[in-house]
């Protein structure tokens, strides 16, 4: 979920300095508070993915995620309005209306339907796709750029990574990965990633957290209007409702949107782009060693050896050279849809 955020520049009365000191936010230094961020990013956009599977255990999926993004939107909209006196226009709401229907309402619908049959920690696997969707996108869009061979060889190694992690042959002594929650986490990576080159070129506030405001709202309508029309509300009781559902549901609503997301953007401002893209190689891990230490998800041979090459298939991606941006924004590393 990309948006403006402007950088601060400091001057020079004898030169004019390197970019890096230029801005200071994006220099090598790291700060006590700058590795807590990280450390957030790392671990509570991680532990969304085991939050998700506990929350569909006893809420429907799109409620689940509607029910979240909905309460963030609610929340934090009037407070951000009044805080920054940014009054959005009508253009900023049609970006914040498709974006928040392709990256939450399919995105992080899909994400939380396919949890209910796909294990947490697989799930991160495949959301790391997005990194690949998103070279294919802005591929095949108007004006568009031709990735490098470098990226070709990653997108090449994501699909086999892909293929060797869902495939029928029980290697490493591994269970078949469901192919409908496949289906669902790929097109639900492919929304998210339109949804993403959409932002970068719509217009948004220039509030980040106000824009990301909006897309909860947005989204969380669309999602809780998908579970009505699906019968999910005629079929939820709250009785029936778990303790654990309840508290992974506050966590995604706290943890992992708003806490989260505010580390993510101050990282975005104080570091480099190469180094905020380390979570997308970190989180599928923390995923995978939450749900074998508490949901009892296994992890097979052909489970670490997919993961490696789907990894090495995203470092090839966020290492590659790209066109030089037109806007800082363009550089920004995209969340995942299963972490927002």
């Amino acid at each position: 979920m990309s948006t403006t955020i402007t950088s601060m520049e400091t001057s020079s009365e004898s030169r004019r300095p390197p970019a890096s000191e230029r801005h200071p936010q994006a220099s090598t230094a790291t700060t006590p508070l700058i590795l807590a961020a990280f450390a957030a990013v790392y671990i509570l956009w991680g532990s969304t993915y085991l939050a998700i599977r506990v929350g569909v255990e006893t809420v429907p999926p799109l409620m689940l995620a509607g029910l979240r993004h909905f309460t963030v939107g609610s929340l934090l909209y009037p407070i951000l309005r009044w805080k920054t006196g940014v009054r959005p226009t009508r253009a900023h709401w049609k970006t914040a209306v498709v974006t928040g229907c392709l990256l939450l309402f399919v995105g992080n619908g899909g994400v939380s339907w396919a949890e209910q049959i796909v294990p947490s920690g697989i799930t991160a696997l495949l959301v790391t796709m997005v990194s690949l969707w998103l070279v294919i996108v802005d591929w095949l869009r108007p004006g568009g750029h031709r990735p490098v061979p470098k990226v070709i060889l990653g997108l090449i190694l994501g699909v086999a990574g892909v293929a060797l992690l869902v495939g029928p042959s029980r290697w490493g002594g591994s269970e078949p990965v469901d192919l409908r929650g496949v289906a669902v986490l790929v097109i639900a990576c492919f929304a998210w990633a339109c949804g993403s080159i959409y932002s970068k070129h719509g217009a948004m506030p220039s509030s980040a957290l106000l824009g990301v405001s909006m897309q909860s709202f947005a989204g969380g309508t669309a999602l809780l209007l998908a579970g009505l029309v699906s019968g999910e509300f005629h079929r939820f009781h709250f009785a029936a409702v778990s303790w654990h559902s309840w508290v992974a549901l506050g966590y995604l609503i706290v943890f992992g949107s708003c806490i989260g997301l505010s580390a993510y953007l101050y990282i975005l401002k104080k570091s480099t782009a190469a180094r905020v893209a380390t979570y997308a190689l970190v989180n599928p891990v923390v995923a995978l060693l939450l749900g074998w230490l508490f949901a009892d998800e296994s992890i097979s041979l052909r489970t670490i050896l997919a993961a490696l090459v789907i990894l090495t298939a995203v470092i090839l991606v966020i290492t590659a050279p790209h066109p030089a941006p037109a806007r800082k924004e363009d550089l920004e590393p995209v969340p995942a849809p299963g972490e927002v």
